[in-house]
């Protein structure tokens, strides 16, 4: 895949930068708006996560990008929910069965399920936002093949990049001197925006002399509000006065926690301002609707992209912070937007993992 294709992805509104049933049948968009005939008799399908495709976060940004390639190219579009993690393989089936050139699966929690459609259907591209494989021919440790196959595409976000902007806004933003993350179920993808974070809060307490505390949780669900509501109250309610919501639909709990704390919360994925105006002090953002429309494309194009990874930085426009800034100085703000252009210079490399993190504030 031509990388440089990707790289002019813009973040609307960032710093740079009828529902399916449950393992339904896809709805398509429709293809009256096309304008390329070639492209016009293309199809592609996703299937969401058990996040569902009114999440508020990525499985919606997706699914707006794959609305977005209708309207510009008359490719016919659909979707199928996943409501469980059975759901996975049966709706992968279903979108194969629909006669789509292009699968994709949205969230790292289908990696196993989108492999194995992708080596059963190889006359098909398939394509997951949030996951990277290991290199064709990889065998796990019980010998089973699980790296790329040649029709195959992994794509991924430098989400520490944002997230430690983030975190330097909360920690010279917050009144306590406490804030908080609330994950979804931890894996190597939320790792990033949670080391991503306490790294851009260290950053703040050495260069800033603040002295802010994080203090981080895993709800293990990305779909019950619920569970990420108490969590985000019994953190506003322990001295945090800022808390990051990274936990999809589950977050949106957090965000109700936040409102009726009258505290502050962060975003994730997609601007998330018009949730919560008061109480919004930024998101942390991904380009997943421009990534699934540019890879769509070139699949429809007949470019080869299959058997790769691809990872998408700020240096390609692909992720980034919300442009509302309401609730911080702009001091704080001129300097984040500083923060963001250092790190998209390669001037300073935010952490993604726990030894990353330990080793990046060894060196401040």
């Amino acid at each position: 895949m031509k990388k440089n294709r990707l790289m002019g992805l813009a973040l609307a509104g960032a710093v740079a930068l009828t529902v399916a049933g449950c393992g339904g049948d896809a709805k398509p968009a429709g293809s009256e708006a096309g304008s390329a005939p070639a492209e016009a008799d293309y199809k592609v399908q996703m299937v969401t996560d058990m996040g569902g495709v009114n999440d508020r976060s990525f499985n919606q940004l997706a699914w707006e990008g794959l609305q977005k390639l209708n309207k510009e190219t008359g490719i016919e579009v659909g979707y199928t929910e996943s409501k469980q993690e059975a759901d996975y393989a049966t709706n992968l089936d279903k979108a194969v069965d629909s006669d789509a050139q292009t699968v994709w699966g949205i969230g790292f929690a289908m990696a196993g399920a989108i492999r194995d459609a992708a080596k059963a259907n190889p006359d098909v591209h398939f394509a997951i936002i949030d996951n990277a494989y290991p290199e064709k021919g990889h065998k796990d440790d019980k010998g089973n093949e699980d790296g790329l196959t040649d029709n195959l595409t992994g794509v991924t976000f430098k989400t520490q990049e944002p997230s430690f902007v983030a975190g330097y806004i909360a920690a010279m933003t917050s009144e306590t001197g406490k804030v908080g993350f609330v994950g979804g179920m931890k894996s190597d993808v939320l790792e990033t925006f949670n080391w991503g974070f306490q790294a851009g809060v260290a950053y703040a307490n050495k260069a800033e002399g603040k002295n802010v505390e994080v203090v981080s949780q895993y709800i293990e669900t990305f779909t019950d509000a619920a569970k990420g509501k108490a969590a985000g109250q019994k953190m506003y309610s322990d001295g945090c006065d800022i808390v990051f919501a990274c936990a999809g639909n589950a977050g949106n709990g957090v965000i109700e926690a936040a409102k009726e704390s009258n505290k502050k919360v962060i975003g994730v994925d997609k601007d998330q301002y018009d949730l919560a105006p008061e109480n919004m002090l930024t998101s942390v953002m991904k380009n997943v609707d421009q990534a699934v429309i540019e890879v769509s494309k070139e699949a429809a194009d007949g470019e080869e992209i299959g058997g790769k990874n691809i990872e998408l930085s700020a240096k390609d426009g692909a992720v980034g912070i919300s442009e509302h800034h309401d609730l911080m100085s702009e001091d704080v703000y001129k300097t984040a937007q500083d923060l963001f252009q250092q790190i998209k210079d390669g001037k300073i490399t935010p952490p993604g993992t726990e030894k990353d993190f330990n080793d990046y504030v060894a060196s401040l």
